[in-house]
């Protein structure tokens, strides 16, 4: 059985490995600048993400259904792993993130998403009583000076306090991603499969949630501001399905179960760097110097924390069963 919070033992998984995660999150990173712009079109964030999740739904259908193949009794199985998956970790995650990008930029939105990281270490921590070590502590210390100065700055009202709650509900949403995807792949359901149920079931909970008026669902189908031109909403619909969750989740779960739940949520760090180039280059977004302190004391507290906790398992072979 694969501990998910181990290393692969073998060099070619972890080049693969490695080459999906960071895969997964430049594809990841590019949902921040389509997204806000179907919300700023009118949008709500309930309904940019049910779009999103219902037609990379659509999109995987067919491979999904052709993998699954004489293995419906293990969908079965783990249907309540899928359903976890894709109201938490997916729908949660994404809806969380759109409503944070409403009111603050998308690189402070996707640092406060990525203490996420942190959650997964004190997971394996509470369960698998795997306490982290001196350095893991200094990062988290380091991590949560950041968001002090981040709260501290929505405190002087220069940045949203309900932005930055949001951000917080997407890093528990987050942790969720890692862990669950970091699954015995002996056991558990291949990517495209695992995928594509979680957005089923994305998708259906949020459709649900709105029609019980607990979510507002409210869209447009008219043409969408992006990039200082006019288009049809269609197209960041299909990027957002398409680019930013059928590239990103398929290799993102393939990544993390050649890597384990830590050093695949190590690499997807990355997608604060990709989002925030994206935000700066495309929408002149960059934060502001207390923003950006904050901010890079949370990515350095991130980092300190898988560097760490990374170099306690390269010796250890992976466990089958």
């Amino acid at each position: 059985m694969t501990d998910p919070g181990e290393g692969p033992a073998r060099s070619g998984p972890a080049t693969a490995g490695i080459t999906l995660a960071a895969l997964s999150a430049g594809s990841f990173g590019t949902s921040g600048i389509f997204g806000s712009a179907l919300i700023h079109s009118g949008w709500s964030p309930a309904a940019a993400t049910t779009a999103r999740l219902a037609a990379a739904a659509f999109l995987l259908a067919v491979p999904a259904v052709l993998q699954l193949r004489g293995r419906w009794t293990l969908f079965r199985r783990q249907a309540a792993r899928v359903v976890i998956y894709g109201l938490v970790a997916m729908a949660g995650a994404q809806l969380f993130y759109f409503e944070a990008i409403q009111s603050i930029p998308i690189g402070i939105a996707l640092l406060l998403e990525y203490l996420g990281v942190v959650l997964v270490v004190g997971w394996l921590w509470a369960v698998r009583g795997e306490r982290p070590r001196r350095l893991t502590v200094a990062g988290v210390v380091t991590a949560i000076t950041g968001l002090t100065l981040l709260i501290g700055v929505a405190g002087s009202s220069r940045l949203s306090p309900a932005g930055i709650t949001w951000g917080l509900l997407s890093a528990v949403s987050l942790a969720t991603y890692f862990l669950v995807s970091a699954a015995d792949s002996g056991k558990a359901l291949p990517p495209l499969a695992m995928a594509w149920g979680g957005m089923c079931a994305g998708a259906a909970g949020l459709a649900v949630a709105g029609a019980a008026g607990v979510v507002p669902l409210t869209a447009h189908a008219g043409d969408v501001a992006l990039l200082h031109h006019r288009v049809s909403w269609v197209v960041p619909v299909l990027e957002l399905s398409l680019v930013a969750t059928v590239v990103p989740y398929v290799a993102g779960i393939a990544a993390a179960r050649r890597l384990g739940a830590k050093l695949a949520s190590f690499i997807g760090i990355g997608e604060v760097l990709f989002a925030t180039l994206y935000a700066w280059l495309l929408l002149d977004q960059l934060p502001s110097a207390t923003q950006f302190t904050g901010g890079a004391f949370i990515l350095a507290g991130v980092i300190l924390v898988h560097v760490d906790e990374n170099r306690r398992w390269p010796a250890r072979p992976r466990r089958r069963c």
